[in-house]
């Protein structure tokens, strides 16, 4: 079937069929070879933005060569002399093709081989006649006026061509900024919702704890005074104040993440931080059979930030990385290195990777969220926490595909400005 959008004519091929309709009605009509020429200079253009697409490099060659192999040959059929045809003005159309197709070399070189074949008539000529100064003169005047027509529409070109590269590079940078901006506009509504939420989080921690209290005392007294009369119910009051710590745990955790963050800044050593939290996280999990694979890189520059803060970020991290592998042989990662981020900013790179089963794709883009977790007995609330950390030390936290299997962590924090 047919592509009617490829048989589509532009307003440049009309123009061109336009006049080349008008040379033909132009004296001599009754030369059936000029009329042939002319139709074919026609079916040429109507082909000729197929064929340079067929064929990118060989297709202009192709069509400039054809051009002014017709324009030659309509010269021959259009005159006495064809040195002295009216319509020598049609070597202008091989020659302003080569200055749309090629770069400046390209458009000479091409223009020399037209005048050349438009010259070539005037071998006959010189058989039997003498080129008078004047003859000269306009011959020469011919060549160079071809010449100047080629130059100018290689200029043009060229210039059209460099302003529609710069016009895609601003549409492309136009775009990243489009997407740079959607993606900030995402950040500042997920940081409003998450400050709605932490405000909430705190009015009703403050408000739950009180009765908490209450419950846990009374659980406590009636345990007290039943002694070991009634067991069941000294087992039920143990059982009312454990659940009582547990929410009250849960709820100094929403206070941490609803608490605005009281940053003591210091430059520090990322490693050394990395390295506390990995002890703490291994004492956590003493019997693990973890293999820690750690590479970091030397002469690391330091990072401003709040060491307690940081490290309960890296910790938060290891812990959910030993979880994952639930107690089986596995390996944890950790890499930190010199690196930039986005914006060139200089700075630390820290990834925290584990061989776990990963995280599920439908929760990749909300992991920092709160209350979205991929553990069967997690709140959601430690990368949520996490997140908050990296922010308020104007970091950046991203959680990255490991094609291998397993997730990894990589928090980029800024060098402090006096290294």
């Amino acid at each position: 079937m047919v592509d009617l959008r490829k048989l589509r004519i532009g307003w440049i091929d009309v123009l061109w069929l336009a006049f080349l309709a008008g040379l033909a009605v132009s004296p001599p009509i009754n030369e059936i070879h000029k009329q042939l020429i002319l139709a074919g200079f026609g079916t040429l253009q109507l082909l000729e933005g197929r064929l340079v697409a067929w064929q990118p490099t060989r297709g202009r060659y192709y069509t400039v060569l054809l051009k002014t192999l017709l324009a030659t040959l309509l010269l021959a059929h259009t005159g006495g002399m064809a040195i002295n045809s009216i319509y020598y003005p049609i070597i202008f159309l091989p020659v302003m093709t080569a200055g749309m197709y090629f770069n400046l070399a390209g458009t000479l070189g091409w223009t020399a081989f037209a005048s050349a074949a438009y010259c070539s008539y005037l071998l006959p000529v010189l058989q039997e006649y003498r080129l008078t100064p004047e003859g000269e003169a306009t011959l020469a005047t011919r060549i160079l006026f071809f010449f100047l027509a080629g130059i100018l529409v290689n200029r043009f070109v060229q210039q059209n061509r460099q302003q529609v590269q710069r016009f895609q590079a601003l549409s492309e940078n136009l775009a990243e900024t489009n997407r740079q901006l959607r993606e900030a506009q995402a950040e500042a509504q997920r940081a409003e919702r998450l400050a709605a939420l932490g405000q909430l989080s705190a009015g009703l921690a403050h408000e739950i704890r009180n009765p908490l209290g209450v419950i846990k005392g009374s659980a406590e007294m009636l345990a007290k005074n039943l002694g070991e009369a009634t067991p069941v119910a000294t087992e039920l009051a143990g059982y009312i104040s454990a659940e009582v710590n547990r929410l009250n745990g849960l709820i100094a955790r929403f206070l941490d993440f609803a608490r605005p963050s009281r940053l003591e800044l210091a430059r520090v050593d990322v490693p050394a931080i990395v390295e506390r939290a990995l002890e703490s996280a291994q004492a956590q999990f003493p019997n693990a059979p973890i293999e820690v694979e750690k590479r970091y890189a030397a002469n690391l520059p330091r990072v401003r930030a709040d060491e307690q803060m940081a490290e309960q970020v890296f910790l938060n991290l290891i812990v959910n990385a030993f979880q994952a592998m639930d107690g089986k042989p596995g390996k944890l990662e950790l890499e930190i290195a010199e690196t930039r981020n986005a914006t060139g900013e200089p700075g630390v790179s820290i990834a925290v990777g584990d061989t776990g089963p990963g995280v599920p794709e439908e929760l990749r883009e909300q992991i920092f969220n709160p209350f979205v977790t991929s553990k069967k007995e997690g709140v959601g609330l430690g990368l949520a926490i996490v997140a908050k950390i990296v922010d308020d030390h104007r970091g950046t936290i991203r959680l990255e595909p490991k094609p291998e299997g397993g997730a990894c962590f990589r928090v980029f924090l800024p060098a402090d400005e006096q290294n």
